[in-house]
């Protein structure tokens, strides 16, 4: 029986720290771009106190996705021990591809994933690089199409990299702004006989698709200051519908993943989910936790078993999920550890509306 294991993994956050004062000077406009009628200091204390998020990082004028997107490559190629020219597929994770620093266009052809095979300077022809499009659970939906090429046989081994540099499409005048920053995560995923059945590495995952109404919870448009000219790309969310369609959506499927596994909640380390918004995180595992009859819902047992990290590194969408992974994988995330033989449960949300869940355990140490 073969098994996707993850052999490595990285990640790459911005060094540029960009606090909540940084917003104190924008000029806020509302749907109807009309100035919003409250003070700075207002408008960022309500967003931190829902939200959380401090920090966010931002990538420097010099850098591109494709290029934190390698750098998150090569450590995760490191990590794992596996030459390069030993990648059969190479799958990148984005939703912009490479902003230009002047028209600020989305750039992606060739595609991003072509542009890490040339910047990892990988020679092997038949090293294919694809490009997933797919929101914020790029990574995720990522590392589930590697599963299914390994499990045909059509590979050995697969680098699945995320990377987003959203402070590049955010519209300066909308308060969304605050939440999205840059960064990147990458992990090697790999074909291993299991001979002795231990059923480890990728147990099991669904993925969910509502693009009827749900598609246009999360677009681009023009900005909400029609003077504002820079960019005819920002992103554009509708916060509370993708907050209403999270709680009545992630939590029934992710219950359902872990009953096709054959698996309770308490058999799960951790929950990995992707970094959108606190409160709206906090709601969904309440909600999970509400659905196997957990009683005691203190914020003890939530920290327990879901880390964040949000709070100083915002949501980079596609990117927080496989840098959360590698931050406890390093043990740079303490309390929280990852042990071999545990299992831990990776969820995300996104543009669409698209959701997925991942089951993995770690093999035992021989």
């Amino acid at each position: 029986m073969i098994r996707s294991i993850i052999t490595g993994t990285g990640h790459y956050l911005p060094k540029k720290i960009i606090k909540s004062d940084h917003f104190l000077r924008h000029k806020f406009y509302d749907k109807k771009g009309l100035k919003i009628d409250k003070s700075n200091e207002e408008i960022i204390n309500k967003f931190q106190k829902i939200t959380e998020i401090e920090e966010r990082r931002y990538i420097n004028k010099g850098l591109l996705n494709s290029d934190i997107a390698t750098i998150a490559a090569k450590r995760a190629l490191i990590n794992s021990k596996i030459y390069k020219e030993k990648i059969d597929y190479i799958i990148s994770a984005h939703n912009y591809g490479d902003i230009h620093p002047i028209s600020c266009q989305s750039d992606f052809m060739p595609s991003i994933a072509a542009r890490v095979k040339n910047k990892l300077q990988i020679k092997n022809k038949k090293c294919r690089p694809y490009d997933m499009i797919f929101g914020c659970p790029g990574w995720i939906e990522g590392m589930i199409l590697a599963d299914q090429l390994l499990q045909a046989k059509y590979a050995k081994n697969i680098l699945v990299t995320s990377s987003e540099t959203l402070s590049k499409v955010i519209d300066p005048h909308d308060r969304n702004a605050m939440i999205f920053s840059d960064g990147a995560g990458a992990a090697v995923l790999s074909a291993i006989e299991d001979l002795e059945n231990e059923k480890n590495g990728i147990i099991h995952y669904e993925t969910q698709c509502n693009n009827n109404d749900e598609l246009y919870y999360l677009t681009n448009g023009p900005s909400l200051n029609q003077n504002y000219k820079k960019s005819l790309v920002n992103i554009r969310m509708n916060g509370r519908r993708i907050y209403e369609y999270a709680l009545t959506e992630v939590p029934n499927m992710l219950k359902n993943i872990l009953d096709h596994a054959n698996l309770h909640l308490k058999d799960i380390k951790k929950i990995l989910i992707h970094q959108a918004n606190a409160k709206m995180d906090y709601a969904i595992l309440k909600r999970l936790l509400k659905l196997y009859n957990y009683t005691s819902l203190n914020k003890g047992i939530i920290s327990k078993i879901m880390p964040m990290t949000i709070r100083k590194f915002g949501n980079s969408s596609v990117a927080t999920v496989p840098t959360l992974l590698d931050l406890i994988i390093q043990g740079k995330m303490p309390p929280h550890e990852i042990e071999p033989g545990d299992t831990i449960l990776m969820a995300s949300l996104g543009a669409g509306m698209n959701i997925n869940g991942m089951i993995y355990r770690f093999p035992l140490k021989k």
